[in-house]
C-alpha cells in the first residue's frame, strides 16, 4: 500500500479526532459539574455551522469583507450562538430540573435539541437541503509524493488542536477552571468556599457549547457543506467518545475522540471497499471498550461524600 495514501488517511483521522474531541469535551464538562447528559449538544454543533454560514455570508455581502475577516466574523457568531444556546438550555432546562430524576433532564435536553434542529430546518430558507459552505481559507495544496493535503485542512487541524490544548490549560490553570473542578469534585464544599455555583455551571455550559459550535464551523470549512441534521450522528459520536474516554474527566474524552476517529481511519485504510461501514465498526469497538472499561479509560476521580 502506498505510504503517501496511508499518511493522507491518517491526517484525515487527525482532523476527525480533533472535531470529535471538541464535542466530547463538552459532554464531559456538563457531566462533571452537574452530573447531567445534555443531549442537545449535537444540535449545537449544527447551530454553530449555520450561524457561521449566515454571519460570514451577510458580512461579506454587506461590507465586502475579505475572506479572512468574513471567517473571523463567522467564527465569532458560531461561538457566540453556541455559548448562548448552552447558557439558555442550562438556565431554563437543566438547573431547574437538577433535583428531578436524571431521565427528566435527558428527555428535556433531547427535546430541546429537536426543537433547535427543526427551527433551523424551518427558519433557514430551503433549510431541509444541504447548504454549501464558502471557502474562506487559503487554497493550495501541500504535496509530498502521493501525499497531498490542502493548506486549509492544515489550518483547520492546527486551530482545532490549539483550541483543545487551550481548553485543557484553561480548566487546569485558571481561577475559573479551578472553580469548575471544585464544583465537579464537591459542589457543597465549593459553595461553602464562596464559589457561585450557578455562575460556574452556566459558564461551563457556555464553554462546552462554544467548543461544539466551533467544531460545527470547522466541519463546514472542511466538507464545504452543512445540513440541519448533521449534529445527530455527531452528538452520538461525541457522547460515545466521552463515555469510553471517561465522563467527567478532561483528557479521557479527548482520547476517546481520537480513538473513535482512529478506528474509522483504520477501517478505511485496511478495507477501502468497506469504508461505508466505518461507523459500524467504530461503534462496535466502542461497545467492546465500554465492556472492558465500564467507567472509561480514564475514570473520573471523585471524593466520597459522607
Amino acid at each position: 500500500m502506498d505510504i503517501g495514501i496511508v499518511a493522507q488517511q491518517l491526517f484525515n483521522g487527525l482532523m476527525l479526532g480533533v472535531i470529535y474531541s471538541m464535542i466530547a469535551v463538552g459532554f464531559s464538562l456538563f457531566f462533571g459539574v452537574l452530573d447531567v447528559i445534555k443531549f442537545s449538544h449535537g444540535d449545537v454543533v449544527t447551530l454553530g455551522s449555520f450561524s457561521a454560514l449566515g454571519a460570514a455570508g451577510v458580512s461579506g455581502a454587506l461590507f465586502a469583507l475579505p475572506p479572512a475577516l468574513a471567517l473571523l466574523t463567522g467564527l465569532a457568531a458560531a461561538v457566540g450562538a453556541g455559548a448562548l444556546a448552552g447558557i439558555v438550555i442550562g438556565r431554563i432546562l437543566v438547573i431547574p430540573l437538577r433535583g428531578a430524576p436524571s431521565i427528566n433532564v435527558l428527555l428535556a435536553t433531547l427535546m430541546a435539541g429537536t426543537v433547535l434542529r427543526e427551527a433551523i430546518r424551518l427558519g433557514v430558507p430551503n433549510g431541509g437541503n444541504p447548504k454549501p459552505f464558502p471557502a474562506l481559507l487559503p487554497s493550495g495544496m501541500i504535496n509530498a509524493g502521493s501525499f497531498s493535503v490542502g493548506i486549509d485542512s492544515v489550518i483547520i487541524v492546527s486551530a482545532g488542536l490549539l483550541l483543545v490544548v487551550g481548553t485543557h490549560l484553561f480548566v487546569t490553570r485558571t481561577r475559573f477552571g479551578l472553580s469548575i473542578r471544585a464544583v465537579a469534585q464537591d459542589d457543597e464544599v465549593a459553595r461553602l468556599a464562596g464559589i457561585d455555583q450557578q455562575r460556574v455551571v452556566l459558564g461551563t455550559f457556555a464553554l462546552g457549547s462554544g467548543l461544539a459550535a466551533f467544531a460545527g464551523c470547522m466541519l463546514g470549512l472542511y466538507y464545504r457543506e452543512i445540513s440541519f441534521n448533521m449534529g445527530v450522528l455527531l452528538g452520538i459520536i461525541g457522547f460515545a467518545s466521552a463515555v469510553v474516554g471517561g465522563l467527567g474527566s478532561l483528557i479521557g474524552p479527548i482520547i476517546g475522540g481520537f480513538l473513535f476517529a482512529g478506528v474509522q481511519t483504520l477501517v478505511v485504510v485496511a478495507m477501502p471497499i468497506s469504508s461505508a461501514y466505518r461507523d459500524v465498526v467504530a461503534f462496535a469497538v466502542i461497545i467492546i471498550l465500554i465492556a472492558l472499561f465500564p467507567t472509561g479509560i480514564i475514570a473520573e476521580q471523585r471524593s466520597e461524600r459522607v
